[in-house]
């Protein structure tokens, strides 16, 4: 989408720290598995994903069309994750990807979860969170 292979960093288990200048992401997963998959974008890096899949275009401000745009990305990890599942006899579905607002923090920061951080060369760093319930 952006034209740059990401690099993954070392898997660990944390809670997610919700913090400011960061844009939320939640695509719940259901089927075999359950749980939530959370990206935590820090603002600037996500305009420059979204710049690089709007073909270099200055995004400025994440606004409506940014949200549709980063929510499309996630969907497509989540959908390509949820494949390669499949593959391995793993059914899931998952939820629409909806933006994180304030008052939907509290129920996933207490969760334990598997943080992917994954680098962009030349557009910054986010995490993937994965949090699978029992």
């Amino acid at each position: 989408m952006v034209a740059v292979r990401p690099m993954r960093g070392e898997l660990t288990i944390k809670n997610i720290e919700f913090s400011g200048e960061y844009v939320w992401l939640k695509i719940s997963i259901f089927g075999q598995l359950k749980g939530d998959i959370v990206f935590g974008f820090p603002e600037q890096v996500a305009l420059k994903i979204v710049s690089g899949m709007m073909g270099g275009y200055a995004i400025t401000e994440f606004d409506e069309m940014s949200q549709s745009a980063i929510a499309e990305l996630g969907n497509m990890i989540s959908g390509n994750a949820s494949s390669l599942l499949y593959n391995e006899g793993i059914q899931i579905d998952i939820t629409p990807p909806k933006i994180v607002q304030d008052q939907d923090r509290g129920d996933l920061s207490a969760q334990n979860a598997l943080a992917i951080p994954l680098t962009l060369e030349g557009i910054g760093e986010f995490e993937i969170f994965v949090i699978i319930l029992n």
